[in-house]
C-alpha cells in the first residue's frame, strides 16, 4: 500500500516515464520538473515515491531506474533553513519519514529477484548508510541514530540461500564498513569467516572486499582480533589459480593488497607460503597478464610497507628479481624486428598494462625499498648473462633493469660505475634498435641518478659513445639518444661540455633536418639544454642556430607545427640566456617581437605554444633586464588573464559523468560523500605558471614593474594565498608577495604613503593565512612568505597587534605539531621489530622539519627587526621551548636552541631575564650528539659573549672548556661535524675578544685556540675567527708568533675555501702579510707546501 496520495503517486509515475523517454525534449522538460516541482518543493514525497517504485513496481526497468535516481537525489545537498548548514536531502526529512523510507529500502533489497537490480538497490542503501556514519543523525530523544535495522538485515542477507543475495549484502558492507560498531565485532567475525568459506566464488570475493574495507576502518588495537581470518583468505587464492579464473583471482589479490597496505604484519606467520604462491602465479603464463601483475603487485606492496619482513625471507628477493627480469623480457612479442615499434610516432603510447613495464616498475620499487645491498647481488647474478645473450629481449631487459635500479642502489652502484658502464656502453652498438634504445635509456637515467660523478669522471666514456647514436638509422633511437644527452648535459659544467660541443651540435643540427617531427622537437630540446649548460661557450654556434629557429617561428601557425614552434621558442630563449643580450644584438628585440606575434596568433585553448610562451617571456625578461619594461603592456594582459583564472569545478553525481571526465585529460576527480568533484587541473597549472612568471618580472625588473604591483597584489597574489583548489598556486603566490613588495619599495621608497598602505594591507592577509593554511608543506611556504616580506620592509615594521597574531598562529601550529609527533610515536610503539614506517610517514616527518625550519627563520627575522619589543609576545611560547629542549627528538632540541640564539643575539642584555630557560640548554647543547645542535649551542655561547654584556660574561667564560671539547671530539673535522667545530672555534674567539677580562690564563687559552683553526666550511664563523687572529697578530701575541707558519696556512686555506670573501678576505690577506713580515716567514716556501689550487688562489690575492 502506497503512503503517497494517489495523485502524487500517479504524477511521479508519469515523471519517471518521461525521464526515461528517448525524446530529448521530453526528457529535458521532465528533468526540469524533477528539480523544480519535486526536489525543491517536496523531496519527502519524491524519495518515498522512489522507494515505493523499487518496492512495488512490476517492471524491472522501473525498479532499476528508481534505485539509481533515489541514490542520486538523496545525496544532493541543500541548506537546512533551521541550522543554515548544508545537508544531503535525505537528512532534511523528518525522523519518521526517514524510518519509513529505510524500511522500504530494506524490504525492496530483500525481495528483489533480479541480481542487477538488487545491486543498484544495494548502492542506494549504501549511500543512505554512509550518511548515517558520516553525520551525527539524532533520534528524537537526542541519542545517535545509527540505523540499527540495517546491520541486522545485512547479517540475515549474508545467510540467505541465494548466493546473489549474500554477495549483495557484502557489497553494502564494503561501501559502509562504519555501520559495524564495536559491540558487533564478534558477530561480524563469524559473518566474515562464513562468507570467506562460501561455496560461491563471487560471495567469497565480495566478502574479502568487504572485510578489507572493514579492516581498514578499525583502530590499530582492534585489528589483531581479525588476524585469524588470514589463512582462510589466502585459501581462496589456490582454487582460483588452479581453475585459471584470472578475473576472480585478480579481484581476490586486490583485496589482499588493500589488507597489506593497512597491516602488513598480519601476514607474518604465512609470509613464506604467500611468497611461494604469488611467485607461482607470476610464473604461470596460463593466467591473464592482469592476474600475474596483481600477484607481483602484492609482493611489491610488502616491500613498500614492510621491507624488513621481505629482507628476512630467504626466497623473496631472489625470486622477485628473477620474475621481474623474466617479465621484462615479455616485450615486442609480435614485432621481432621492431618494424611496428620503429613506425610508432606517438612516443607517449601507453604501455602501463604491459608485463615488461610492470617488471621495470617493480624493480624500481624493490631497489628503493630494500636497498642496493639486498637487490644488487641477485640482479647482477643475471645481468651479465642477459647482456651476453643472443636473444635481444634479454639484452633489452638487462639494460632496462639497470635503469630501474640505479636510483635505489645509487650509493653502491656509484662506486662500481666502471663495471656498470662496461655492460651498458657496448649496447649502443647493438644490432637491434630496441637494445640500442635501452642503452640510451640506461645512460640517461644513470646521468641523473649518478649526477656529478657521471659528468666529471666518465664524460670521456659516455659522450664519445652516445653522440654517434644521434646518427642511428632509426628515428626513435636518434630521439632517445638526444633525450639521454639532455639528462647528461643538464648536470654538466660548461668546462666539461666545451671539448664536445662541435661534434655534439653538428649531430644535433643534422637531426633538425629529420623528416620526423618528434625527432626535430627532441633535437631542439637537447640543443636548449646544451645551451643552458654551456652558457657563454655556446656563442660560437649562435650564428648557425638562431636563423634556423627564427625560420621555424615564422612558419604558418598550423596545428601540427605548433609543438615544434613551441620547442623552437624554448630553444631560442635558452640560447638567448646562454649568450646574453650583447651577443644577440638586434636579434634580442627581434625575438621578443616574434614571441609577441606568436602570442597574438594563439586562439585555441589547447595550443601548446601558450604554456611555453610563459617561460619564454620570463627568460627574455632575464636577458633584457630593464630593456624588457617597454614590452610589458603587450605581455601583461594575457598573463593577468591566466593568473586571475577561477577554478573550473564540476559536481558529478552519476556514473556516466564520472566516466566521461575520467577519460578527459586535464581533470582531477576528488571523491566526496558518494559523489565526485571534478577540478580542471590544466587551468590551475596555467594559473600557477602565470604567478611564477609574475614573480620573475618583479624580481628582475624591480622598480620597472611597480605600476602593476597594486593590481597584482589585490587580484592575484593575495587571493592566491587562499586558493585552496591547488597547492602550487598558493606556493607561487607566497613566493610572489615579497618580490612584489620589493619592486614597489624600489619605486616608491620604504617610507612613502603608497608603500606603507600596501604593507599594512599585505601583512594583515599574510598573517591571516598563517592561521588558515591546512597543508603542512604549504604552511612552511607561508612562513617563508611572512619572513621574506618582513625582511623587505625592515626595522619595526610589525605592530604589537601583528606580533600578537603571529604568536597565536605559531602556538596553534606547535600544538598541532606536538599532536602529530605523539600520533607517530604511538604508531611506532605498535610496530613490530623490523617493521619500518611507511613512505607517507617519512614524507610527513620531512614536511614537519621543513615547517619548523621556516618557523625558526620567521622568529629570527622578527627578533632581527623588532628586537626586545617582541619579547612580551614571545614569552607566551616559553613552555613549548622548555618541552622541546628536553625532547628525545634532535630536531625539536635544535628548534629551541636556534630561538634562544636569536633572543641572545637581538635582545642583548635584556635576554638575561630568560637565563633560567637558556643557560642549561646551551650547556647541554654543546655536548649534544647531534652535530646541528652542537653548532647552534656553540653559536649561542659566542653570541652571549658578543651581545649579552656583563650579565652573560660569567656564563661565556664557563663555556670555554666545553667549547674546546667540541673541537676535540672524534671526527670533529668530518663533513657532519665540521660546522659545529668551526662555530666552537669562532665562539672561543668572541669570548676572548669581548670577554677577555673574565678569562684566566689568556695566553694559554689563545695558544689552545690557534689549534682549533682553520675555518673552511662556515662562512658566518670564518670572519669572526680570522678577525680575532688579525687582532692577535697586531698585538704580536706570543702564542701566534710561536705558530706563525700554521697561522699563515690557516689563512690560505680559508681563502681557497672562500669562507672569507670581500672585506673579510682583504683583512685576512693584510693579516697574512703582517704575519710574514713580523715573524720573518718565507711565504713562497709556505705556499709551496700547499695544493696547487690553493697556491693559485692565494697568489691572486697577494698580487
Amino acid at each position: 500500500m502506497s503512503l503517497l496520495p494517489p495523485e502524487a503517486h500517479t504524477a511521479l509515475t508519469q515523471l519517471l516515464q518521461a525521464l526515461q523517454s528517448t525524446d530529448n525534449s521530453a526528457r529535458s522538460q521532465a528533468e526540469e520538473r524533477l528539480t523544480t516541482e519535486w526536489v525543491n518543493q517536496r523531496p519527502d514525497m519524491l524519495l518515498m515515491g522512489l522507494a515505493e517504485q523499487m518496492h512495488d513496481s512490476p517492471d524491472e526497468g522501473s525498479r532499476s531506474f528508481a534505485a539509481v535516481l533515489f541514490r542520486r537525489i538523496s545525496t544532493r545537498t541543500s541548506k537546512d533553513p533551521s541550522t543554515n548548514e548544508n545537508k544531503e536531502i535525505f537528512l532534511h526529512l523528518g525522523h519518521a519519514q526517514r524510518g519509513q523510507i529505510r524500511t522500504k529500502l530494506l524490504e525492496s533489497h530483500a525481495k528483489e529477484p533480479k541480481a542487477a537490480v538488487r545491486n543498484k538497490m544495494s548502492d542506494a542503501v549504501a549511500e543512505v548508510a554512509r550518511q548515517y556514519t558520516d553525520e551525527q543523525v539524532l533520534n528524537p530523544d537526542g541519542s545517535r541514530d545509527t540505523w540499527p535495522e540495517l546491520l541486522n538485515a545485512l547479517f540475515q542477507a549474508s545467510q540467505s540461500p541465494d548466493p546473489a543475495v549474500r554477495e549483495s549484502a557484502f557489497r553494502i558492507l564494503e561501501t559502509t564498513p562504519g555501520i559495524i560498531e564495536k559491540q558487533h565485532e564478534s558477530v561480524a567475525y563469524g559473518v566474515f569467516e562464513k562468507g570467506i568459506k562460501d561455496d560461491s566464488a563471487d560471495v567469497r570475493l565480495a566478502t574479502m572486499s568487504a572485510f578489507s574495507s572493514f579492516f581498514a576502518s578499525l583502530t590499530k588495537k582492534s585489528q589483531p582480533k581479525y588476524y585469524g581470518l588470514i589463512p582462510d583468505i589466502l585459501n581462496t587464492l589456490v582454487p582460483l589459480k588452479e581453475s585459471q579464473e584470472s578475473d576472480l583471482l585478480s579481484k581476490a589479490l586486490m583485496a589482499i593488497i588493500e589488507l597489506t597496505e593497512t597491516a602488513s604484519k598480519m601476514f607474518k606467520n604465512v609470509f613464506s607460503q604467500l611468497v611461494t604462491l604469488c611467485i607461482s602465479m607470476v610464473q604461470d603464463k596460463e593466467l591473464d597478464d592482469q592476474a600475474r601483475q596483481n600477484a607481483l603487485e602484492l609482493m611489491a606492496t610488502f616491500a613498500d610497507y614492510n621491507p624488513a619482513m621481505c629482507k628476512k625471507d630467504p626466497n623473496y628477493t631472489n625470486d622477485m628479481v628473477t620474475q621481474c627480469l623474466s617479465l621484462m623480457t615479455d616485450v615486442g612479442l609480435d614485432d621481432d624486428n621492431a618494424e611496428e615499434w620503429n613506425a610508432q610516432e606517438d612516443l607517449d603510447f601507453d604501455e602501463s598494462d604491459s608485463n615488461h613495464v610492470a617488471g621495470e616498475q617493480t624493480m624500481d620499487r624493490l631497489a628503493n625499498k630494500l636497498g642496493g645491498q639486498i637487490v644488487l647481488p641477485p640482479t647482477f647474478n643475471w645481468l651479465p648473462r642477459m647482456i651476453a645473450s643472443g636473444a635481444w629481449r634479454d639484452r633489452h631487459a638487462a639494460l632496462m633493469a639497470i635503469s630501474a635500479i640505479s636510483e635505489g642502489c645509487q650509493e653502491l652502484m656509484e662506486s662500481e660505475l666502471d663495471k656498470v658502464l662496461d655492460l651498458v656502453v657496448p649496447a649502443l652498438g647493438d644490432p637491434h634498435p630496441r637494445v640500442r634504445w635501452a642503452g640510451c635509456n640506461a645512460l640517461g637515467q644513470m646521468s641523473t641518478d649518478f649526477k656529478g660523478t657521471m659528468q666529471t669522471k666518465y664524460h670521456g666514456i659516455v659522450l664519445p659513445a652516445l653522440i654517434p647514436v644521434l646518427g642511428a638509422p632509426e628515428p626513435r633511437v636518434q630521439s632517445h639518444a638526444a633525450a639521454a644527452l639532455v639528462n647528461f648535459c643538464e648536470e654538466a659544467e660548461k668546462e666539461i661540455l666545451e671539448p664536445y660541443l662541435d661534434t655534439l651540435l653538428e649531430n644535433l643540427m643534422q637531426l633538425l633536418q629529420s623528416p620526423k617531427r618528434f625527432v626535430q622537437e627532441q633535437a631542439l630540446s637537447t640543443i636548449a639544454t646544451v645551451a643552458d649548460s654551456a652558457e657563454s661557450t655556446f656563442g660560437k654556434w649562435y650564428g648557425s642556430l638562431m636563423p634556423l629557429l627564427f625560420n621555424v617561428l615564422q612558419q604558418p601557425n598550423e596545428r601540427e607545427l605548433r609543438p615544434l614552434r613551441a620547442k623552437a621558442m624554448e630553444c631560442a630563449t635558452l640560447i638567448a640566456l646562454a649568450v646574453g643580450k650583447e651577443k644577440m644584438g638586434q636579434d634580442a628585440l627581434t625575438l621578443v617581437q616574434t614571441l609577441g606575434n606568436v602570442q597574438a596568433g594563439i586562439v585555441d585553448d589547447d595550443d601548446p605554444q601558450e604554456s611555453y610562451l610563459l617561460h619564454c617571456w620570463g627568460r627574455m625578461c632575464r636577458v633584457l633586464g630593464q630593456d624588457f619594461v617597454p614590452y610589458l603592456p603587450a605581455v601583461m594582459p594575457p598573463l593577468m588573464k591566466l593568473a586571475q583564472a577561477k577554478a573550473d569545478i564540476q559536481l558529478l553525481d552519476d556514473e556516466e559523468n564520472v566516466a566521461k571526465f575520467e577519460q578527459e585529460e586535464g581533470w582531477e576527480l576528488v571523491p566526496l560523500k558518494g559523489k565526485y568533484i571534478g577540478i580542471k587541473t590544466s587551468t590551475l597549472e596555467d594559473k600557477f605558471m602565470a604567478v611564477e612568471l609574475i614573480t620573475i618580472y618583479a624580481q628582475y625588473l624591480e622598480a620597472g614593474f611597480a605600476p602593476y604591483v597594486i593590481e597584482i597584489m589585490e587580484n592575484v597574489a593575495i587571493p592566491g594565498l587562499a586558493f585552496f583548489f591547488h597547492d602550487p598556486v598558493r606556493v607561487a603566490s607566497a613566493k610572489a608577495v615579497p618580490q612584489l613588495l620589493s619592486s614597489f619599495k624600489a619605486a616608491h621608497g620604504l617610507n612613502s604613503q603608497e608603500y606603507v598602505k600596501l604593507w599594512q594591507e599585505t601583512i594583515a592577509k599574510v598573517l591571516e593565512v598563517l592561521e588558515t593554511e591546512p597543508a603542512i608543506e604549504t604552511l612552511a611556504e607561508m612562513y617563508q612568505c611572512f619572513y621574506e616580506s618582513v625582511e623587505v620592509t625592515g626595522k619595526d615594521c610589525l605592530s604589537n597587534d601583528h606580533m600578537a597574531i603571529f604568536i597565536t598562529s605559531a602556538e596553534s601550529v606547535l600544538k598541532d605539531y606536538q599532536q602529530r609527533v605523539k600520533e607517530r610515536e604511538d604508531e611506532a610503539k605498535e610496530r613490530e621489530d623490523g617493521e619500518e614506517a611507511g613512505e607517507d610517514e617519512e614524507f610527513a616527518i620531512e614536511d614537519d622539519q621543513t615547517l619548523l625550519s621556516d618557523m625558526n627563520k620567521a622568529f629570527h627575522t622578527i627578533f632581527k627587526h623588532q628586537g626586545p619589543s617582541f619579547l612580551p609576545h614571545w614569552e607566551r611560547l616559553l613552555n613549548y621551548y622548555d618541552v622541546f629542549i628536553t625532547s628525545h627528538d634532535a630536531t625539536q632540541r635544535q628548534w629551541a636552541l636556534c630561538i634562544f640564539d636569536d633572543v641572545l643575539e637581538f635582545c642583548g642584555a635584556t635576554s638575561w631575564h630568560y637565563s633560567s630557560h637558556i643557560i642549561q640548554p646551551l650547556l647541554d647543547g654543546m655536548r649534544d650528539d647531534a652535530p646541528a645542535n652542537r653548532q647552534a649551542a656553540c653559536y649561542g655561547a659566542g653570541v652571549a659573549a658578543h651581545k649579552g654584556g656583563d650579565a652573560w660574561a660569567e656564563f661565556a667564560n664557563h663555556s670555554l672548556p666545553i667549547l674546546f671539547q667540541v673541537t676535540q671530539r672524534a671526527n670533529a673535522r668530518s663533513e657532519d661535524d665540521a660546522f659545529a667545530t668551526e662555530n666552537a672555534c669562532a665562539s672561543i674567539a668572541k669570548i676572548l675578544h669581548f670577554n677577555r677580562a673574565k678569562v684566566e690564563n689568556v695566553g694559554e687559552v689563545v695558544a689552545l685556540w690557534v689549534d682549533t683553526l682553520p675555518v673552511v666550511n662556515d662562512e658566518e664563523a670564518a670572519p669572526y675567527a680570522y678577525a680575532f687572529l688579525g687582532q692577535l697578530v697586531d698585538e704580536q701575541s706570543a702564542a701566534v708568533m710561536a705558530k706563525a707558519p700554521q697561522c699563515f696556512t690557516y689563512i690560505a686555506q680559508a681563502l681557497e675555501a672562500e669562507t672569507l670573501q670581500g672585506n673579510s678576505a682583504q683583512r685576512a690577506v693584510a693579516t697574512a702579510r703582517k704575519l710574514v713580515q713580523t715573524a720573518g716567514l718565507d711565504a713562497n716556501q709556505l705556499l709551496a707546501g700547499l695544493p696547487a689550487e690553493t697556491q693559485q688562489t692565494v697568489r691572486a690575492y697577494f698580487g
